[in-house]
């Protein structure tokens, strides 16, 4: 059997005609197989959605009770058969309850990784490596420009930020779901104890990190109207971004603007978003990363997908890998 007639790129999205179904589809479909819940892998619609436990849970909390027809939830490593199509969910270690997507048939198997990366992260499963014949990668930092520092040294900015302006409100932009945890658990382990002030839009999903035994310290609502102002000088205020270029954001004391995303390694977005203290903390692979996992998964073939396709397939080339990009439409950064 070939790989395409197993999987194969099609306007919804990743499909497998042989099993009848989808992985992240981008319009609503039949039978959806989700990666996790960032809005641009797992939308609402689908009359029938397969994914993690965790990923359905968050999926309800961002688009109601009736996000699907109908939903079945599947434990990392366990074997499922749709169609004589045989699947399993891996741990992917982008956010809660992400996963890797392993479909196989007559010996041939498809991973696919939806999102990864292989930094630890207390906040979610850590990516276990899947063998197979064909690996499926992202490849949203994929140029070797891209080298990601240490998460915990990007931390130690926020904290000698606060030391050094105990004035100012330090605002940090996270994504609100991934993102914005990771940086809260940062945060701890780097020994900040104090109170972590959240925005409204952040509340639902720490709640349920908190409640998946995910250790977040004593969170706050970030409501202004309703408490001395002064509360907020030295404070941290975690937001997704969006909600510090709106007058919400000018409410507090001396605001000091940072962002929490991969991207900030790129000084010119930085710069035209007006952060102050850009933090590079990635909930995604970067150039290093993503060579290496291919280098130790050995498939046959790599296909790549939403990011820097062509310089990661280049790459692959020149290893003797085959490869080729997917030109996926539709898939963005929501979670870096």
């Amino acid at each position: 059997m070939r790989p395409e007639q197993l999987l194969y790129p099609a306007p919804e999205g990743l499909f497998c005609p042989i099993g009848g179904f989808y992985v992240d589809p981008v319009r609503p479909v039949e039978r959806a197989l989700i990666t996790h819940g960032h809005s641009d892998h797992a939308r609402a619609g689908h009359a029938n959605v397969l994914a993690t436990r965790q990923t359905l849970d968050i999926m309800r909390i961002r688009y109601g009770s009736g996000f699907a027809g109908s939903e079945q939830a599947i434990g990392f490593g366990e074997e499922m058969i749709i169609n004589d199509v045989k699947v399993r969910f891996h741990p992917a270690g982008h956010v809660l309850g992400s996963a890797q997507i392993a479909v196989e048939k007559d010996g041939l198997r498809i991973v696919v990784s939806g999102d990864y990366k292989r930094r630890p992260d207390p906040t979610c499963a850590a990516y276990v490596p899947v063998p197979c014949d064909v690996f499926i990668t992202e490849a949203t930092f994929g140029l070797p420009v891209f080298h990601h520092p240490d998460p915990m040294a990007e931390t130690e900015k926020l904290l000698a930020s606060l030391r050094q302006f105990p004035e100012r409100t330090h605002l940090v932009g996270a994504y609100a779901l991934g993102k914005a945890q990771r940086v809260i658990r940062l945060l701890r382990d780097a020994g900040y104890e104090k109170p972590i002030y959240i925005h409204g839009a952040l509340e639902t999903l720490c709640g349920y990190y908190a409640g998946q035994g995910i250790a977040l310290g004593e969170l706050l609502p970030a409501t202004v109207e309703s408490r001395d102002q002064s509360i907020f000088k030295g404070a941290v205020v975690v937001g997704p971004p969006s909600a510090f270029s709106d007058r919400w954001a000018r409410r507090f004391h001396d605001p000091l603007p940072a962002f929490a995303s991969g991207w900030m390694m790129v000084r010119q977005r930085a710069k035209q978003l007006g952060v102050e203290l850009p933090l590079v903390i990635s909930d995604h692979c970067d150039w290093p990363e993503l060579t290496e996992t291919i280098s130790e998964l050995k498939p046959g073939e790599v296909w790549v997908t939403h990011g820097r396709e062509e310089a990661l397939v280049r790459w692959c080339e020149l290893q003797g890998i085959t490869a080729k990009p997917l030109h996926l439409i539709g898939y963005e950064d929501e979670g870096d």
